[in-house]
């Protein structure tokens, strides 16, 4: 497997470096451009090697003041988390058969989705091989493994994940968990860990704490924090009579999930907020206020989902507050349109902004980085690969930028030349740094992953 041929990452984060340094790039650089002409890309790919178009993209942005060598550095040492359900629709191994609900929808029927276990695993290493850089897997409770054998989620265990385990140290990754707090007969009411019946609050709360045993066992077993992140679907359609009860409830349910103490090397608790949902469109229990004051008082991580706030608010706006006040921050990068639709992530302006905020204020060591998207429409694969390389190329774009010059400008007042610097930014020669990184990492260029994912179309998905 591809993961096993990477040698130990020192940073201690549980993933694995492509052994495959930028000292041994020339060489491939001389395929990768054979393979370019051969099957028609880009004239640049033909006439320019991407090293050599790097060394004059680095004395472009060396006139700003960049060092595009130390940009790249830091960008290999920012992993994403990758959730494993966009390779399978939020199916799962559980085979309970029950709707997804909770107000979570994916559409489309695009061929070749995963059977087994092992098959989605096989199509997250395809997707892991076209994407620079070192990852994560983000993984959910339904995706246990029990031998055929029925399996209370409250009565889930590590060993349920022992294979995942197995898998994730020999291709040197990371895992990050999520109780599954839907498509379940006791969450079809719309309520879980804040529903007036004690007794399925106590299953849900029985889920949470073996969940955060699980997640443990990831950490431990990997040596990387696995971080665990509560997400419940509770609210009501229509307008409440009592808004305050069901957050009472929650308090006490959450505060009871995390009673037993983890070690937080092995374990990190995260708490995720939501506006609204199919189905509680009017009142979300969990709201933004009020997972913003559980994580503060209860020093947890605080998860700020991209498609979880009014169309008009923007996460990157709230980056700089919350982490005056949390220790660390999860982030779930998705990309609602018109409403939280979990649209594949593109390089979009909140994207970037996103990323910046991550750069400029020095965040990127307290804020883990997940994905959040799932879309049945188009290849699955390449909907990981779309969405992987549009985060890195955004936190790139703000590695790159000549951040002490822009607030320069803007502490004297500079505001016209602080405008046009960011207009001429817009300009600047940053595919060839992004390329060169791709085929630095041992990654496709973006004129050319494409046809990878076109032939393990036909050698592999076809066959399902």
């Amino acid at each position: 497997m591809r993961g096993s041929q990477r040698g130990r990452d020192s940073g201690g984060n549980g993933n694995r470096i492509r052994g495959r340094g930028l000292a041994r790039f020339p060489e491939r650089q001389v395929r990768r451009n054979n393979r370019a002409c051969n099957c028609g890309s880009a004239i640049l790919d033909c006439t320019l090697s991407s090293q050599a178009a790097y060394s004059l993209a680095r004395e472009r942005y060396a006139g700003l003041g960049v060092d595009s060598d130390t940009a790249l550095r830091k960008l290999s040492s920012t992993p994403l988390s990758l959730h494993c359900w966009q390779g399978d629709d939020i199916g799962g191994f559980e085979g309970a058969g029950e709707d997804i609900g909770g107000g979570l929808a994916v559409t489309g029927n695009y061929p070749g989705q995963p059977r087994t276990p092992d098959e989605l695993r096989r199509d997250f290493e395809k997707a892991l091989s076209l994407i620079p850089g070192r990852h994560r897997l983000n993984l959910h409770a339904i995706y246990a493994e029990t031998g055929g054998k029925t399996v209370g989620r409250d009565e889930l265990l590590p060993e349920h994940f022992a294979a995942w385990t197995d898998w994730a140290l020999d291709a040197g990754l990371g895992i990050d968990f999520n109780p599954t707090f839907f498509a379940h007969p006791l969450a079809n009411d719309g309520f879980t860990l804040a529903h007036p019946d004690s007794s399925v609050r106590r299953f849900w709360i029985n889920h949470g704490q073996a969940c955060r045993r699980i997640g443990a066992s990831f950490g431990n077993a990997l040596g990387s924090p696995c971080v665990t992140n509560v997400w419940i679907p509770d609210g009501y359609k229509d307008l409440p009579a009592d808004r305050k009860a069901p957050r009472r409830l929650l308090v006490e349910s959450l505060d009871e999930l995390f009673r037993e103490p983890l070690d937080p090397s092995h374990n990190l608790d995260a708490v995720e907020c939501k506006l609204f949902g199919l189905g509680s469109e009017s009142y979300v229990v969990g709201s933004h206020e009020f997972y913003l004051g559980y994580a503060i008082s209860r020093c947890k991580v605080l998860c700020l989902d991209a498609g979880h706030f009014h169309p008009t608010e923007v996460v990157s706006d709230k980056i700089s507050s919350v982490l005056l006040w949390v220790d660390r921050l999860l982030l779930h990068v998705s990309r609602g349109v018109r409403w939280d639709s979990d649209h594949v992530v593109i390089l979009s302006d909140e994207l970037r902004e996103i990323a910046k905020e991550l750069v400029r204020g020095g965040y990127l060591p307290r804020v883990h980085i997940g994905l959040d998207f799932f879309d049945a429409s188009i290849n699955r694969i390449a909907a990981w690969v779309i969405g992987s390389r549009a985060m890195l190329k955004a936190l790139l774009l703000a590695l790159l930028e000549p951040t002490a010059a822009l607030r320069e400008m803007e502490v004297k007042g500079d505001y016209t030349g602080r405008l046009a610097m960011q207009e001429q930014l817009l300009t600047m020669p940053f595919g060839a740094i992004w390329d060169y990184y791709c085929e630095s990492r041992g990654a496709p260029q973006e004129s050319a992953w494409i046809h990878e994912i076109r032939s393990y179309e036909r050698t592999v998905l076809s066959g399902r």
